[in-house]
């Protein structure tokens, strides 16, 4: 027996999950150089990040795309896109995750199309499209329209892949921003599974799959997880996960295949916990984060995505997600893992922490349940969420949490890492315009009589409940653009905002805390006549709104009044906004990497409506060198993960607004 494998007998060692990265940037040719570059270093599976127009449902030029265009992800807005991006990679061969949600159904159309052109059978295509909306409506904020008509396009799709691509998973219930949104283990475990039940159940209500076949649309059912650093706890949710699963779809939909009730599942793991300062300890959170979804036989993930450790920086550069993959691929071929059985099975301390997570969430769920399922629970649930990230916050600000490098043992070397130009990616502000060039080329060289016949018969389609699959297809190939897909589905579905979560989330703090902050507002309000009035804005497509939610609830628990209406403001609106509420200091929270020119819009707006005298702060991940952009533009303060202290910022603000009134 070979040295190193005493104890594995003579099986054979099972095979690894799928090596991904979650990449994609500036343009389809640009990131397909990528994916080519990623596969020959052993990468396994593709994962394709959408920029926002693309998540959201609108071509490169439309004018919510601007500065939004490559910047989060690959901008795909019609089928020639497509090619390019997997241009040279053969789709019957390759597993392909596609991270959209809001405009699923058409990236799945675009992908189907493309395997036609190429001849691979759809019987063969292997992968996932994300697919989940209530999720978005709860943390990420990709969301477009209401929550019914969008079931209705998840039933589409899965409906559709159940007959014609047997193989994919039309999709994957994502936890993984439920996390990044602060949720628990217990809320990660109930607000994921109710999604899937409110899934399955649409399908099932449908009546559009017969009941001896169910199984096999459950069977497709994946889901996609965080991994956190509380170690133990993060293996016993994935073992209870498993466990909860199979019961539900034994118990409530009758599965009777083992295989059908597994519980299959991908994982990125924790990047709400990799820190800006100190930033080559994420190196370390990440190994352990992904030994939480590893070690476990019975609750290994199918496949991993890691993010690499600079990502609180801004978008790393190809070397350091090759950093990350080595990482997979030295667990999986250099250690023993993949010899063994479950290494926890027998443990009393697991088995009891699995059942203490599956009694908390099957009590979750039933509080879901009495209030009608999980679309009817999105105000409780989100509302919830922001009530979890309000007490983990506040734990790190106290340091009751400790983060090694944020709020404990801050002395630190200068990192060689760091050093110097280059240190992260920037995507080139010419691949922009370069997008919209060749889009309006696409649009002038297509045979537009195809393309109104193709957007009639889909909004036909949309209108008359028809499965909108396959009118998508058709649209695609006649050159159909992504904001003209999205344009006609909005016209009949309508758009929809989601709750914020703000006004209801009531947390108890130590309000020693914030007394003095209180006590600054109260003297500050009573100078002005009325109480500082603080305007939260999210400008452009980013939806990721756990900050902004977070400034806006600690504005409002110090004596501000707060105006915040959730995300997707034009810089227009929010000018607008300021001075209809007459605000006194505005903020902006900014995580897409656009922050420079949606800045300097609202900047601009600003000074032609004559508000010199509102100091605007401005927070997010953003580079030294953008803030200096940022404050030569007339921005009062830049915060970025590193300024953890939220009554640090609060009392920041008020001395901003108190300077600008001694100077009037």
């Amino acid at each position: 027996m070979p040295e190193g494998k005493s104890g594995a007998g003579s099986r054979t060692p099972d095979r690894p999950w799928l090596f991904r990265t979650y990449a994609g940037h500036s343009t389809a040719a640009k990131s397909n150089e990528l994916y080519r570059k990623n596969l020959a270093k052993g990468q396994t599976g593709l994962s394709i990040a959408f920029d926002l127009p693309t998540q959201t449902g609108y071509d490169s030029d439309n004018e919510l795309a601007k500065g939004e265009v490559g910047k989060v992800g690959v901008p795909v807005s019609h089928l020639g896109d497509m090619r390019t991006l997997l241009d040279g990679i053969p789709l019957d061969q390759m597993n392909t995750s596609m991270t959209i949600n809001a405009t699923a159904a058409w990236l799945l159309s675009l992908y189907v199309a493309f395997a036609d052109e190429q001849g691979a059978s759809r019987d063969k295509l292997t992968g996932t499209i994300q697919n989940d909306i209530i999720k978005e409506y709860l943390s990420r904020g990709t969301y477009v329209f209401p929550p019914e008509p969008s079931l209705r396009l998840i039933k589409d799709t899965i409906v559709f892949s159940y007959k014609e691509v047997p193989k994919w998973n039309p999709t994957n219930v994502c936890s993984y921003h439920l996390q990044e949104a602060g949720a628990t283990p217990v809320q990660e475990l109930a607000y994921a599974l109710a999604t899937a039940i409110a899934v399955l159940d649409t399908v099932k209500a449908s009546g559009e799959v017969p009941a001896d076949q169910f199984g096999q649309v459950v069977g497709r059912v994946s889901f996609f997880v965080n991994a956190g650093l509380r170690f133990i706890t993060e293996i016993c949710k994935m073992r209870a996960f498993n466990e909860l699963w199979d019961e539900i779809t034994r118990e409530r939909y009758g599965v009777t295949n083992p295989k059908d009730r597994m519980f299959r599942y991908g994982v990125q793991v924790n990047s709400l916990g990799l820190t800006e300062p100190q930033p080559e300890n994420n190196v370390y959170r990440i190994l352990i984060e992904m030994l939480a979804v590893t070690l476990s036989k019975k609750a290994r993930a199918r496949a991993v995505q890691l993010p690499a450790w600079n990502e609180a920086l801004g978008l790393p550069r190809p070397w350091d997600q090759q950093w990350s993959l080595r990482m997979q691929q030295i667990l999986a071929y250099e250690t023993d893992l993949l010899e063994y059985g479950d290494i926890f099975d027998g443990s009393t301390v697991i088995a009891r922490k699995v059942e203490e997570l599956k009694e908390q969430a099957k009590a979750e769920l039933a509080t879901i349940d009495a209030m009608g399922g999980a679309v009817a629970a999105i105000d409780y649930m989100k509302r919830r969420l922001v009530e979890s990230n309000t007490g983990r916050l506040s734990g790190i600000e106290s340091g009751d949490l400790t983060v090694v490098g944020v709020n404990k043992w801050t002395e630190t070397e200068p990192s060689p890492l760091t050093a110097g130009e280059g240190a992260i990616m920037v995507v080139d502000p010419a691949m922009e315009a370069l997008q919209v060039e060749r889009l309006k080329a696409w649009r002038a060289e297509r045979d537009n009589k195809a393309v109104s016949a193709a957007l009639a018969d889909l909004e036909r389609a949309a209108k008359e409940g028809r499965n909108i699959m396959e009118p998508s297809i058709v649209a695609a190939r006649v050159g159909v653009t992504t904001g003209e897909w999205g344009g006609t589905l909005r016209r009949v579905f309508g758009e929809y905002r989601a709750p914020t979560g703000v006004a209801q989330s009531a947390v108890a703090r130590d309000s020693a805390a914030l007394d003095s902050v209180r006590a600054a507002v109260d003297e500050l309000s009573a100078k002005l006549g009325r109480r500082v009035k603080f305007l939260v804005g999210k400008p452009g497509l980013d939806g990721h709104s756990n900050g902004a939610e977070q400034i806006a609830v600690r504005a409002r628990d110090v004596g501000m009044d707060v105006v915040y209406e959730g995300i997707r403001l034009t810089p227009a609106q929010i000018v607008r906004a300021a001075v209809d509420e007459s605000t006194h200091v505005i903020g902006l929270s900014i995580l897409s990497g656009s922050h420079v020119p949606l800045v300097q819009e609202v900047m601009e707006r600003l000074r032609k409506e004559g508000l010199t005298d509102v100091p605007v702060v401005v927070g997010g991940i953003i580079p030294p060198e953008d803030e200096v952009k940022l404050k030569a533009f007339g921005v009062a303060a830049v915060y970025t993960p590193k300024n953890f202290q939220l009554n640090d910022i609060m009392s920041d603000i008020v001395r901003l607004v108190g300077s600008q009134a001694m100077a009037a």
